[in-house]
């Protein structure tokens, strides 16, 4: 494997650093490092994060960066400002000043007596993002960075629109991104000051969905931090990571593909969190690995990492159609490299209800789905619980039965696909604002039907999301569209499904109007099929998972997660309700009591698009002996045929007593190309 079986190095702890910055302000840090790198500096790896590194990650934090300090590393985890003990304002993501702060950060690091002058940079979600953008910066002592769970597409691939389409993830990470602009520094660590701070967030406080309503194309705002932009502009070597249940999975081939720069991509079967960390399993040595990574860049010690192939994936054999499961059965494969010319494009005739091998004449097929369809969609990102609660696809039999489904012959032996299908269609529809759902499903020989991999689109997006098309009702239109990359394994006597419906809540806002689809002939399926590989048989793979010493903390109040769908059959109304209660737990280093609670509800009625609504809930609560504080959000959004309206709402306590509110109430014009 190439990890140096060593002792680990005894780590001192610089519990809160400060890093100047240029316009007077600083970031604060977080700082794990060999006791000795004074005298025998190292090279350094930052983590740098909006989620608070004295409170929101410790837990995560701790065994992570002391892991990686005893292997030889001063580790940074830093707040951007406006969060956590850093001064100054956040407003949105990924702005400008969050990346020039960067810079000045890394200056500072470089300069340290304890760093080498080498340093390198990871994250993820949020920290894998501004790696990615910070590497496209190519600060000098930038070396290498690690990007797990992230995009190099802000518009394409993120949890505001997919294919064009308003995502309503876009309202639930809203409000729980207020919670985290209004949370004060920590009293303890900044004195008597902190309470000027908070107010100053509090007074400061702007609501950025609002932003990200205005943009519905991709224009300046989403291309702003999106790397696809140019991919030269990053000079360093990317390690790329993701999960086939992350929203993000896409990101990681398109990275593979567009860099120039020596580069690796991993994808597992977890959701949304370190391969380490992620649900469900199998798990992976990710720590381990990185260090082989960031020993061959910074150290320049001949690991083998970048022996391994360029590409390495989790096949599935098959997926339990559950909204829940801790692990899965299947193995590791790789390709060399990105895209594979090994992969065979296989294409399948939509006919009459069947994927048929060969073409066959066929008529036109019109359908026009419930408002109902997608209720066992799951998150588009399972982030909410981490993998811990009901966030995956559950069986797809009902929303099947709410689609125009295509149904192929059971198999007669494997089938594994690598890559992303591809429905090429050819029909027309009879409303001017459109939506269209594709899923491609593992029908079991007992009718369970599994998700394998899916794709939305707003059909005046599909030659671009830049500038949208308009569509005439009834006129035909040939597209094509794109399905999220996926590995896995069919089995024998299993049958793939093909559904398409034009409605698929709650994971995507509707359209104005309900929509009919009238299918036209020639309609086809194109699967990326992949052929056995050699390089299979010696593939090994980093595990079981390893990490530092964990956190010292003291569980007060049990967490929940649960995700329920109620039908009120005599109104046609569905309700979809998600719950997501941390509990309450004590960091024991630093006496403090944290806990978080958020609820979700999305509501439908049979026969109605413009009834769509969706209700965000989020509370926070922060507490020491003689000091609580606790935050309180909640967000509504629904929509007209012209508008949407977002009504927001955050309140703040201290002590019990409400200290502070503040209210928005916008109403934003909807795209209709």
């Amino acid at each position: 494997m190439g990890i140096r079986d060593e002792p680990l190095r005894r780590i001192r702890e610089i519990e809160n650093a400060v890093i100047p910055l240029p316009d007077g302000g600083h970031l604060a840090a977080r700082i794990w490092l060999p006791a000795d790198a004074e005298s025998s500096p190292v090279p350094a790896l930052l983590e740098y994060l909006p989620y608070r590194k004295r409170d929101g990650t410790a837990v995560r934090d701790e065994p992570n960066h002391r892991y990686l300090a005893g292997h030889g590393y001063a580790c940074l985890r830093v707040d951007l400002r406006g969060t956590g003990e850093s001064d100054g304002l956040l407003r949105d993501e990924y702005l400008a000043q969050e990346l020039e702060d960067a810079d000045a950060a890394f200056a500072w690091i470089a300069a340290q007596r304890w760093c080498t002058g080498g340093v390198g940079m990871f994250g993820n979600s949020w920290g894998g993002f501004n790696a990615l953008m910070v590497a496209a910066r190519r600060p000098p002592a930038l070396k290498a960075i690690i990007t797990s769970c992230s995009t190099d597409d802000r518009y394409a691939d993120d949890m505001h629109y997919a294919g064009g389409c308003l995502l309503t993830d876009m309202f639930d990470w809203g409000a729980a991104f207020l919670t985290f602009l209004a949370r004060p520094p920590d009293p303890v660590l900044v004195g008597d000051g902190w309470r000027e701070t908070w107010f100053e967030r509090l007074e400061g406080l702007h609501n950025p969905v609002e932003d990200w309503l205005r943009h519905p194309w991709r224009d300046e705002f989403w291309r702003h931090g999106s790397v696809c932009e140019n991919y030269d502009a990053i000079g360093c070597p990317v390690f790329a990571v993701g999960g086939w249940l992350d929203g993000y999975s896409n990101a990681v081939p398109r990275l593979l593909a567009g860099l120039s720069v020596p580069r690796l991509g991993l994808v597992g079967p977890w959701a949304h969190a370190y391969p380490h960390l992620g649900v469900p399993g199998p798990a992976f040595d990710f720590l381990g690995e990185s260090v082989r990574w960031w020993d061959h860049w910074l150290k320049g010690i001949e690991t083998g990492i970048m022996d391994e192939p360029m590409y390495r994936a989790w096949m599935p054999d098959g997926l339990p159609a559950m909204p829940f499961y801790e692990t899965t059965e299947g193995r590791w494969v790789a390709e060399r490299s990105w895209p594979s010319p090994r992969l065979r494009r296989r294409r399948l005739w939509l006919t009459d209800g069947r994927l048929e091998a060969e073409p066959r004449s066929a008529g036109p097929v019109q359908w026009a789905s419930p408002q109902l369809t997608g209720a066992a969609s799951g998150e588009w990102c399972p982030f909410g619980t981490a993998g811990r609660g009901p966030e995956f696809p559950g069986d797809q039999r009902e929303d099947d039965d709410r689609s125009l489904v295509f149904d192929a012959a059971p198999l007669e032996e494997r089938l594994e696909i690598f890559g992303a299908p591809i429905a090429h269609l050819v029909a027309s529809v009879d409303r001017p604002s459109a939506r269209l759902a594709v899923r491609l499903c593992d029908v079991a020989p007992d009718g369970t039907s599994t998700r394998v991999t899916y794709g939305v689109l707003d059909v005046s997006h599909r030659s671009g999301h830049e500038r949208p098309e308009a569509i005439t009702p009834g006129a035909p239109i040939t597209f094509e569209l794109r399905l999220n990359d996926v590995a896995y394994a069919f089995l024998p006597g299993h049958r793939l499904r093909l559904a398409l419906s034009t409605t698929y809540w709650p994971m995507v806002w509707p359209s104005p109007e309900a929509v009919t689809l009238t299918l036209l002939p020639g309609g086809t399926l194109e699967l990326p099929v992949r052929p056995p590989s050699s390089d299979d048989e010696g593939l090994v793979v980093p595990g079981p998972a390893k990490a530092g010493p964990p956190a010292a903390t003291t569980p007060l109040q049990p967490g929940l997660w649960e995700r329920t769908v109620d039908l009120d059959a005599m109104a046609g109304r569905v309700t979809i309700s998600n719950v997501a209660d941390a509990g309450l737990t004590r960091l024991d280093a630093i006496g403090m009591t944290i806990g978080s609670r958020a609820e979700d509800r999305y509501m439908i009625r049979e026969g109605d698009p413009l009834s769509a609504r969706c209700e965000s809930r989020r509370t926070v609560r922060m507490e020491r002996p003689g000091w609580q504080i606790r935050l309180e959000v909640s967000l509504a959004a629904s929509s007209t045929g012209q508008a949407y309206r977002l009504m927001s709402d955050l309140e703040a306590f201290e002590n019990g007593e409400s200290v502070f509110r503040r209210g928005w109430d916008a109403e934003i014009a909807r795209d209709r190309a």
